[in-house]
């Protein structure tokens, strides 16, 4: 005899839906559309299933928020350095985070709208914090290192986003570069008319950010508190 539990829900018995399949396909509809695509009735339709099941699984539209939240956090949270120097394992942290934030941008807006975006940056954070005391920075100038490489990723992903959403340009980069903008300087003409290639660019960036953070000297002077 069946149970109450089974009679009340029969995917549950077929084995044809559990809670991860719920999530992933949650996941998949912000990643496309954003969260203001994802109601349990859409969700219930991507999946085949019955709203009543898409609850069972993962309750009600905000706890299933909350449960696709924590994943992104998971997810933004699995960085691995690589590399033999300080240098390219802190840029390779700075690279995998970008690629991370780039490839999930409803998601990380979805934790930011819920006020977890200092917990979304942590788990990184703490690896680069690894890192630079493995380059024999401490205190100040480790928090420093820390904060520039973080804030270096989430801006040149700000520009990345603007510049591909700008309207088309009129006159473009390769109007504008010439003998005389570029100071008879054919070859920087050249470059500057090329699109950028943003993976390129970042690249080149934060290894001179980085490098030069790496680089020993004296603490940088303390700053007075603005008044």
């Amino acid at each position: 005899m069946k149970s109450e539990e089974t009679r009340t829900h029969p995917d549950r018995e077929r084995g044809h839906l559990d809670r991860e399949q719920v999530l992933a396909a949650a996941t998949a509809l912000v990643k496309q559309h954003g969260p203001g695509a994802l109601t349990m009735r859409r969700l219930a339709a991507e999946l085949g299933t019955a709203v009543t099941s898409i609850y069972w699984h993962v309750g009600n539209r905000e706890s299933l928020l909350d449960a696709l939240v924590e994943r992104t956090l998971a997810d933004l949270g699995a960085i691995r350095p690589t590399g033999r120097t300080p240098e390219r394992r802190i840029v390779s942290v700075a690279r995998a985070l970008r690629r991370q934030l780039r490839g999930h941008p409803h998601l990380v807006a979805m934790v930011h709208e819920r006020g977890l975006t200092e917990r979304m940056f942590l788990p990184a954070q703490q690896v680069l914090v690894h890192e630079v005391h493995a380059a024999g920075l401490r205190g100040t100038r480790a928090a420093d290192a820390v904060r520039a490489v973080q804030v270096h990723v989430v801006g040149h992903l700000l520009v990345e986003r603007y510049r591909e959403r700008a309207p088309v340009q009129r006159p473009g980069e390769e109007e504008l570069w010439g003998g005389q903008t570029a100071e008879q300087d054919p070859a920087l003409a050249r470059a500057l008319a090329r699109p950028v290639d943003p993976e390129a660019l970042f690249t080149v960036s934060v290894n001179a950010l980085v490098s030069g953070l790496l680089t020993p000297g004296p603490p940088p002077p303390a700053t007075e508190p603005a008044k």
